[in-house]
């Protein structure tokens, strides 16, 4: 029976990874699952703006890390599936006539994205998969590259596959040099 990990033991033990196993597939069952597990994410008036374009064709794979900026061509190598993460701009942190409800507007966006981005990363670690993040793209290339409506702001692109080798734990900074209690 396999062991179930809690989500502290996932949360302390996955990692960024920048090394794939290309012989490793990802199934479209698989990333659908880590998909519908953040939309369980909360999100602004529960607009759910978030969108996924995902990238598993071998040859749409090799084109869009193409797109990638710096070395993350190559930390993608072998990654089965990338996930370009988008939000619908002016819609969270807006109200009905447009006008944004606070001074952050379209961050809150960013905001509702990035946590479903968090739940993608953990369920994709429950059921062993690996990731990185990548916010160094070529946005207006991978806009045309998979057609994105231009509604849409391009926030990362996700590499999703099996790790190489495991990737050291960078150090936390002291809880007391990052938080303030009142």
């Amino acid at each position: 029976m396999k062991s179930v990990k809690t989500l502290d033991e996932i949360a302390a033990t996955r990692r960024s990874i920048r090394k794939y196993d290309a012989s490793q597939s990802v199934s479209r069952a698989e990333l659908e699952t880590v998909i519908k597990f953040a939309q369980e994410a909360p999100s602004w008036k529960n607009q759910q703006t978030s969108r996924y374009h995902v990238v598993c064709s071998p040859d749409l794979v090799l084109k869009l890390r193409d797109c990638l900026g710096g070395t993350n061509p190559q930390k993608t190598e072998g990654a089965k599936a990338l996930i370009v993460t988008t939000f619908r701009h002016n819609i969270v942190g807006f109200n009905r006539e447009g006008v944004a409800d606070n001074e952050v507007g379209n961050g809150w966006g960013f905001y509702d994205l990035g946590l479903q981005n968090a739940y993608l990363l953990l369920k994709a670690a429950e059921i062993g998969l690996d990731t990185l993040v990548i916010g160094i793209r070529n946005e207006p290339s991978i806009r045309v590259l998979l057609n994105i409506p231009e509604d849409e702001t391009i926030a990362a692109v996700i590499a999703v596959g099996h790790r190489i080798e495991d990737a050291q734990r960078p150090p936390r900074k002291e809880l007391d040099s990052i938080v303030s209690f009142y």
